[in-house]
C-alpha cells in the first residue's frame, strides 16, 4: 500500500477502500482470532487447517452490490493447496452466469464473473471447508448477496463529462474536471486519472484528504492542503475518488485541473453517492495512465484468458 500511495492523486487520511465490518457466519467460532501457521486445535480436539478470515462484500441484508462485484475471501492461514481449497468454493446465482478465483496471495481468492451480473438477484457463495482432507473440526461457511441496479458511468476526461447509466438507460450526465496531469514520479504522470475499468470500493459523505501522499505535511509549505471533500466515492487504492469539487466550479466540464479524482458539481456528486453500490462499474476514457488491474478491485483491467490463468484448477 505504500507504493500505492506514492502513486496517488486524491489521498484520503482514512485507510484504503472504506467499507463496513462484520464476522464470517456460520464458522466464525471456528476461526482463530489471531491468522496462524499452525493447525487450530477445537474444544473437541479435532484440527482445523485452514479457515476463513473474511468474506467481502457484507451479505443481502446488510448491503447491495453492484453488477461488477467480485466475492473476495481471505483466509485464515496461507494455504498450501490452492487447488483443494478451491475445489470445495461454490458460487450459485438465480441468473446463469460463468465465473472463476483467481488467487492474489497465498490467503486470498478473488472470484470475478466472465461478464458482468445480471442486476436484481441473489448470489450464494458456499465454502465446504469440512469436506477438506483433515480439516474436519471446520464448519461450512456460506453467505448470500443481493445484486442491485446495474449502475454503469462513463468518464471521458476529453469531454469533461461523466454519464450515469441505470439498468441499461442514461440517468444523468454529470460535468466533471479530471486530472490535469504535470508530476511525473517514476516515470509515471500521477496527476492523471487512471483510464480503465474501475469499480466503486466505499463511500464517505465526508473524505479528509491531505498532501502527505506527496511527502508534503508541513502547513507553511505552499504545496500543503488538508480539505474536508463531500461525497466521496473511492475507486481505487492509489487515491482516485469520485466527489464533490471543492470550488473551482468553473472548470468542471471545461477542462481538468484535479490531481487525479474525478470532480463533479454538487448536485452531481450528491446524486451519485446516493446511488453508489460497491461494485458498480466506473469506466474512464482519455488519458495517457493506464489503470492497474490489482490497484483496488480493478480485476476487469485483465480479460477472461488473462483472469482464468490466475485459478489453481486446471479446468
Amino acid at each position: 500500500m505504500v507504493a500505492l500511495v506514492a502513486a496517488t492523486a486524491c489521498a484520503a487520511e482514512s485507510a484504503p477502500a472504506p467499507r463496513p465490518q462484520a464476522s464470517v457466519v456460520p464458522a466464525a467460532a471456528a476461526v482463530a482470532p489471531t491468522p496462524s501457521p499452525s493447525p487450530t486445535e477445537t474444544p473437541s480436539g479435532k484440527k482445523i487447517k485452514v479457515g476463513i478470515a473474511d468474506i467481502t462484500p457484507m451479505g443481502e441484508k446488510t448491503e447491495k452490490v453492484g453488477v461488477g462485484f467480485p466475492i473476495i475471501v481471505t483466509f485464515d492461514r496461507d494455504v498450501k493447496d490452492k487447488a483443494a481449497v478451491e475445489a470445495v468454493l461454490d458460487v450459485e446465482s438465480e441468473e446463469p452466469h460463468e465465473g472463476a478465483w483467481r488467487w492474489v496471495s497465498a490467503r486470498k481468492v478473488i472470484y470475478r464473473t466472465k461478464t458482468y451480473w445480471k442486476p436484481y438477484q441473489k448470489v450464494l457463495f458456499t465454502a465446504r471447508l469440512a469436506e477438506l482432507p483433515g480439516n474436519t473440526g471446520a464448519k461450512n461457511v456460506s453467505r448470500r448477496f443481493a445484486v442491485g441496479a446495474k449502475n454503469i458511468s462513463v468518464v471521458d476526461t476529453r469531454k469533461h463529462t461523466m454519464k450515469v447509466y441505470r439498468n441499461g438507460k442514461l440517468a444523468k450526465k454529470i460535468p466533471i474536471s479530471a486530472g490535469r496531469g504535470g508530476l511525473i514520479r517514476n516515470g509515471v504522470d500521477v496527476y492523471l486519472t487512471t483510464s480503465g475499468v474501475h469499480l466503486t470500493m466505499g463511500k464517505k459523505a465526508m473524505e479528509t484528504m491531505t498532501s502527505s501522499w506527496m511527502g508534503v505535511t508541513d502547513p507553511k509549505d505552499p504545496r500543503y492542503y488538508k480539505e474536508e471533500i463531500p461525497w466521496a466515492v473511492r475507486i481505487s487504492d492509489s487515491g482516485e475518488y469520485v466527489h464533490q469539487s471543492a470550488g473551482y466550479y468553473q472548470y468542471l466540464g471545461v477542462s481538468n485541473q484535479s490531481h487525479g479524482c474525478v470532480r463533479a458539481t454538487p448536485a452531481g456528486a450528491k446524486w451519485f453517492y446516493t446511488i453508489a453500490q460497491r461494485g458498480d462499474v466506473v469506466k474512464i476514457t482519455g488519458t495517457k495512465r493506464k489503470l492497474q488491474w490489482n490497484n483496488g478491485w480493478s480485476y476487469w483491467q485483465l480479460n477472461w484468458t488473462q483472469w482464468k490463468k490466475g485459478s489453481a484448477l486446471k479446468s
